[in-house]
């Protein structure tokens, strides 16, 4: 055998040997941790029986505990509701006790009651028998009587009373006649002291509404560009306001004609606007009167709580402050309306003082003549008198009864159910009959002038419409998407032949109807 052949064989026998040698080891150590695992978990099984036992008991006294509280507590509960409901039983029981003794205590007065309707009977009883006695003798001696008067008890008693009335009714007519001829003495006599005392301490002066502006201008130069290229621009600003621009040889001036203030000042006002800014054409005239109408608008507010601060007056409505406001550019027979209006309203005021009906009588008083005419200011055709329209927009406004029934009943158109409109009646008459105060001619003009608008506004499709030259041409302005050219030929026609056959005025009237067309798109 070869020497090199030897290790190996022994290498190999070594590794045999260890490998049994392992395995014996390896088992015998395997069964020792085996029996101690064994031996663990009989112990761990031991121990979690106890472990059960023990929580098992602990369970059973808490169980018992609890089932005692709970016990305890019901016992607690049932002894507080038979508690309650012993109370309530002696409650019940007392009631009952009540009732029963009212009854007893009724039962006791309902018996003395009857006893006393017993005895009240018997009284009756023997009154109507004393009655039947009496009336017996009466009887016998109107019949006495009668024998020796020859006369019935009822032609005497008739003839007595006659005679009695008849004196009465002379003296009285005498006594009476006498009160009334002092009465009348005393009354003109202290009618005509208030009446010229309170002239006296609200002495106005008077001024006349006039139907022309002048606007002054610093230069001639500029009438050139108010006219403008061919007369577009005063065309534009008449149709725009209303108003009739009359440029002549006076020099330095303009004058703006038209019958309503308003619309006088707004055209005033729109001119001193271009003039003072130099830029003059259509475009912008239009937007400056518009703008001029919105600041007439805060300005007619401001006006109307001016007026209302200066005569004391509180709690007004806003839409009446703004009627006042109105009231500024709106004139009656030529005389302001507003100036008219607090003169009476100071009349008023001093007459319900000097007259003593006391200081809440003197604010009605005063409310009442500062609106007595408001039925003027709105600009809508309606059937009710100016007194009667006022009356119904006071009432809207939420205005004491007695300040509504003055303003309805100032001309005699409601009956006066309040002692201040006589007051508002006689001092709407002292104001409006001072000397100069008003002029009924102008008055007429500016009715005819607004008949004259009125009449062209109701045909479908115009939209503004305006009297000019004094009322000697009717500028009717038209939407041009609801007119046609064809349609603006016949209607100018038609209202021409309605004002010849409906209205009264002096010469003739020309009747333009003006219809424009306008593309406008913003480039952005």
């Amino acid at each position: 055998m070869d020497s090199a052949m030897i290790p190996a064989l022994v290498a190999v026998a070594a590794l045999i040997i260890g490998i049994f040698l392992g395995k014996l080891i390896f088992a015998k150590n395997t069964e020792q941790k085996i029996k101690e695992a064994e031996q663990q978990a009989q112990k761990i099984a031991e121990d979690a029986k106890v472990l059960a036992e023990t929580l098992k008991e602990k369970k059973l006294l808490e169980a018992k505990e609890k089932f005692l509280q709970m016990k305890s507590e019901n016992e607690k509960e049932i002894h507080l509701r038979n508690q309650k409901v012993a109370d309530a039983e002696n409650k019940l029981r007392q009631k009952e006790q009540s009732l029963n003794d009212k009854n007893q205590a009724l039962q006791k007065q309902s018996n003395e009651y009857s006893q006393l309707k017993a005895n009240l009977d018997k009284q009756l009883e023997i009154v109507g028998i004393k009655r039947s006695e009496l009336e017996k003798h009466q009887e016998e001696h109107i019949k006495r009587l009668e024998k020796v008067s020859n006369l019935s008890a009822e032609e005497a008693k008739n003839e007595l009373i006659e005679a009695m009335k008849e004196e009465a009714r002379t003296g009285a007519m005498a006594h009476i006649q006498e009160i009334v001829e002092e009465a009348k003495l005393n009354a003109s006599k202290e009618a005509k002291k208030i009446v010229i005392q309170s002239i006296q301490r609200v002495a106005a002066e008077q001024t006349i509404e006039n139907a022309i502006t002048v606007f002054n201008l610093e230069s001639d130069e500029i009438k050139g560009q108010i006219i403008g290229r061919e007369g577009r621009n005063i065309r534009a600003l008449e149709a725009a306001t209303g108003v009739d621009l009359i440029i002549d040889d006076t020099p330095e001036a303009i004058v703006l004609s038209c019958f309503d203030p308003l619309r006088r000042e707004i055209a005033r006002l729109s001119l001193q606007r271009l003039v003072q800014d130099g830029r003059i054409h259509p475009a912008r005239i239009e937007e400056v009167v518009e703008k001029t109408k919105k600041q007439i608008e805060d300005q007619v507010m401001e006006i109307g709580e001016r007026t209302i601060i200066e005569l004391g007056i509180h709690g007004l409505h806003k839409d009446l402050v703004r009627m006042v406001g109105k009231m500024r550019f709106r004139s009656s027979y030529g005389q302001n309306l507003l100036m008219h209006s607090k003169e009476t309203a100071n009349l008023c005021g001093v007459m319900a003082a000097e007259l003593g009906l006391g200081q809440k009588v003197v604010k009605l008083a005063k409310r009442a003549g500062l609106l007595h005419d408001i039925g003027k200011v709105p600009d809508e055709e309606t059937e009710l008198s100016h007194a009667l329209l006022g009356a119904r927009l006071a009432e809207k406004c939420g205005e004491h009864p007695a300040i509504v029934n003055a303003i309805g009943a100032h001309h005699d158109e409601m009956e006066m159910t309040y002692i201040i409109s006589p007051i508002i009646q006689a001092c709407d008459a002292i104001s409006g009959a001072r000397p100069g105060a008003r002029r009924e001619i102008m008055q007429s003009y500016l009715q005819r002038i607004k008949d004259l608008e009125n009449l062209a506004i109701a045909y479908n499709g115009v939209e503004k419409a305006y009297a000019i030259q004094a009322g000697r041409e009717l500028r009717v302005i038209v939407e041009a998407d609801k007119v046609t050219d064809a349609d603006s030929d016949r209607l100018s026609y038609e209202i021409a032949d309605k004002i010849q056959k409906e209205m009264q005025y002096p010469g003739q009237i020309k009747v333009t109807v003006i219809r424009e067309k306008r593309a406008v798109n913003v480039a952005r």
